[in-house]
Formats: C-alpha cells, structure tokens, sequence
C-alpha cells in the first residue's frame, strides 16, 4: 500500500490557522516562518526577528548563529516568550531539529499566561483558606475554653446546693441545672474536637493500658444509667485479647462511651450489648473489634448515611427529642480511620441497632505471639447480626412472655420512681409502657392513657389507681 501523501497546501494551511504559536528558524537563528497565532502573540510583523529576540533567557547570539543549553526533542519546556515591546509571559514550548537541508528546527508554543495567573488565584485561594481555618480553630479553641470556666463555675455551685437543699421541687430543679452543665460540657468538647479533626491537628497519644480494665470502667461509667432505664447491659470480651495493648486509650473510651450513650439514649425497653473480640493479627499489631447491640428505636435504611455527616440528625425530631449536636458519631468516625479502622450500623426502624468498628493496635513486646492472623471480622459480625436478629423483637407484640415480662420491668420502676416523688423518670417509664401495649386491647390503652396523664399532671391518687388496674390485668396475662 502507498503511503498517503498529504499536499503541502493542507500543511500550511493547518499551521497557519493553529491555536499554538508555531515558527520556523534557521541555523542562523533567523525565524523564517511565524505562524497567525505567533504574530499576534509576539507582535511581530515582517521585520527580522531571531530566536534569542523570542527567547532572551534560554538562546544566545554567536558569531555563526545561535547556542542554547537546551536540548531539542519532544520534552515540554517552560519558558518566558518576549514580544516586540520586551514584555514577556510564560508558554510550554517544544523545539524540534528538523531533517532537512539545510538544518531547520520547529518551535510550538502554548502561551500559559491564564493558567499561571489561575495557579496562582489557587495558590493565594488555598492559602487564604489554611488562614481562615487556623484563624476559625483558634477561635474556637479560645471560645470553648472561655466557655468551660462559667460552665464548670455553674456546675460546681450547684452540686454544693444539691448537697444542702432539702425542698424537693427545687432539688429538681437544681439537677436540671446540673444536667444542663453536663450538657453543656459535652457540646464543647464534641466540638473543639470537631475542630481539631477537621483542621488535621488531631493527633493520637499510644500508651500501654490495661485493656480489661479500660473495658470495666467503660461498663462502670454507663451501667447506672441503662439499669435505671430498666434495661440489661452485658459486656463480653474474648478470652484470648492480651492483657495489655498499645494505643490511645482516652479516644477508644470516647468512641465506646458515645455508641453506649446513644443506645442507652434511643432504647427504652430489652438490652444493651457490648461485645469485643480480636479479629486479627500481623507480628505485633492486632485487629480489635467492637460491637454495640441495643433493641432500641432502630434507623429506617434510608436514613443511615445521614449518621456520620457533620451536624446531622436522622430527622429533627431526634433533636428535639433526644437532643445532641450531631456531632458524636461524626467524630467517633474520624477517630476510627486514624486507628486504621472503619465503623459500620446495621439497623432497621423499630428492630434496634448494631453498631460495629475495629481498629488496629499494638501488643507489648512481651506479650507478641510471632504469628499472623487473616482478619475474621465478617464472620464474626454475621454472627452477632444472626443473633441479634434472632433475639428480636417480640418484645413490641402485646402479650408474648417478653412483651409482658418487659411491662413487668417498667411497671416496677414507675411504681419506685413515683413513691420517690421523681416524676420525670415516671413519666418516661409511662410513656414506655404505652409503647409495649400498643397493640393491646382498648381497656388497656385506656387505662395506660389514664395513668400517664395522672403522672404528667403528678397526681400520686390517680396514677396509683390506673397502676393497680395494670397490675391486676398483668397479673391475668401471665
């Protein structure tokens, strides 16, 4: 096949009109061809012009032509192009030795100007915004600290007036003061940490730790709070985790104390489980894994990306409700991924949640078993999530042994909650009890509706009664 030869008109013709900046020069140095685009762009018209007039920096004038240390080829080459007028502006240039006689070279050149001049609208941007971000962190670094004085001042004030103040209502009051600091105190420091996070000033501090110990007092901290509520908490640990590891063990408990809280928060009947097993190993580090399980309010598939977003909530009324910046598990994902890990939810609106992370640490050199571990965590979840499933949820079905052993439960704690004149937990475990007989027959909505407008209203007389009603008919349930 013979080659297609395209007619010399056609070339000139496409290099004429091209975006680029293309001339011809001899060994001379003399240009001998500018293109449209070179003539507008250098400003030059007919009169002599050479390479070193284009390229002042880059090629000199000798006796016999020019001399450049620049090699010739297909290489990009950054380089300052000089007008007529002796002002310049950057191009990305090639400068080809053409096979010709005599010896010709070719230059293409891209004029930069924009992109540089964008580069460095860029540059300043970004700059500006590090600016921004460090003036933004040490403000709010410096409000939040001004902020935890009056607040530990408030908090310390009232505890000493809890101690010494014997009317009832306004001892109620004070501890709705002191829940309040409380609050207050974990919104500020939810978000200096936020801050840190976002700001990559956030670093973690390994230190060697009793592990079982760490987990003893996380249990400890969040025990008197999910007993109250009427729930069972149980903690199981793997028999084969070391005594010790190696990490950061003020952020692990920050993580557990958050997914604990949350599911002591949203669940008002049935169980809270911790549980930790070691997934993996290689050499010294070893994959721990974690899973809080609760029978609580449960997420609609839907709503369970919104979880980890900044400031967000499922929808509003967990706000209102509940309360919270939307910051906790924001932050508890960020502190994952810097200890390698990942954390997932499973969970289905009115079947509760299992919330699972792992995270890698170390093992003090005494306690390292030379061998590697392929991660098992999969299975392990899928276990877990089989039993959870399992265990759930007939709880919620009026009249099954659970459902009614539950009623049992909170029926119990409303009646304490009640002869120790606290209202505000009778009220929360009245609302449980309307929730576990939902499907139950008229009667029974009626006299629960009855009671809790009795509490609502703190009518020890009536409420007694309508609980006496509930109890004889529990008691013919079961």
């Amino acid at each position: 096949m013979k080659d297609t030869l395209i007619p010399s008109s056609i070339i000139k013709y496409s290099m004429e009109n091209a975006l680029e900046i293309i001339f011809l020069f001899e060994k001379s140095g003399q240009i001998t061809i500018f293109n449209k685009t070179a003539r507008q762009d250098l400003q030059y018209e007919k009169e002599p012009v050479f390479i070193y007039d284009i390229f002042p920096n880059s090629f000199q004038a000798i006796e016999d032509g020019f001399e450049s240390a620049l090699a010739f080829g297909n290489d990009i080459k950054q380089l300052m192009a000089y007008r007529k007028n002796k002002t310049c502006f950057p191009v990305q240039a090639r400068l080809l030795e053409l096979e010709t006689e005599p010896i010709s070279y070719l230059c293409m050149a891209s004029n930069t100007s924009e992109q540089t001049l964008m580069e460095k609208h860029m540059n300043q941007a970004s700059k500006e915004a590090k600016e921004a971000q460090q003036v933004k962190s040490e403000f709010i670094a410096n409000v939040t600290h001004e902020l935890r004085t009056p607040v530990n001042g408030i908090l310390g004030n009232i505890r000493e007036l809890i101690q010494i103040e014997d009317d009832t209502t306004k001892k109620r009051l004070l501890h709705l003061v002191e829940h309040g600091c409380q609050d207050m105190n974990a919104i500020i420091n939810s978000i200096l940490d936020f801050s840190k996070l976002e700001a990559g000033k956030f670093t973690l501090e390994p230190r060697q730790f009793h592990f079982r110990n760490m987990i003893d007092y996380v249990r400890n901290n969040h025990m008197p709070k999910i007993t109250e509520k009427g729930l069972d908490f149980f903690v199981t640990v793997s028999p084969d985790l070391p005594k010790y590891i190696i990490g950061d063990e003020l952020r692990i408990v920050q993580i557990l104390n958050n997914l604990l809280s949350n599911a002591c928060k949203f669940t008002s009947v049935g169980k809270i489980n911790l549980e930790v097993v070691k997934t993996g190993q290689i050499n010294n580090r070893i994959e721990l894994f974690f899973i809080v399980i609760d029978t609580g309010i449960g997420i609609k598939k839907a709503d369970i990306d919104k979880l980890f977003k900044s400031f967000s909530q499922v929808d509003a009324s967990i706000t209102r409700k509940y309360g919270g910046t939307g910051l906790g598990l924001n932050i508890c994902k960020q502190l994952v991924e810097l200890m390698d890990g990942t954390i997932q939810v499973d969970s289905e609106r009115g079947k509760g949640s299992m919330f699972s992370f792992h995270i890698w640490v170390e093992v003090p050199n005494e306690e390292v078993q030379n061998t590697t571990v392929v991660s098992d965590a999969p299975t392990v979840l899928n276990k877990i999530k089989s039993f959870a499933q399992e265990s759930n949820h007939t709880i919620w079905t009026y009249g099954t042994p659970e459902n009614l052993e539950e009623i049992h439960k909170k029926m119990s704690k409303l009646i304490l909650s009640m002869e120790m004149d606290n209202w505000e937990k009778a009220e929360m475990f009245a609302e449980t009890i309307k929730q576990l007989t939902a499907d139950a027959p008229i009667e029974i909505k009626s006299t629960i509706l009855r009671l809790k407008m009795a509490v609502q209203k703190e009518d020890y007389n009536k409420a007694f009664a309508a609980f006496e009603v509930l109890k004889e008919n529990y008691q013919q349930q079961d």
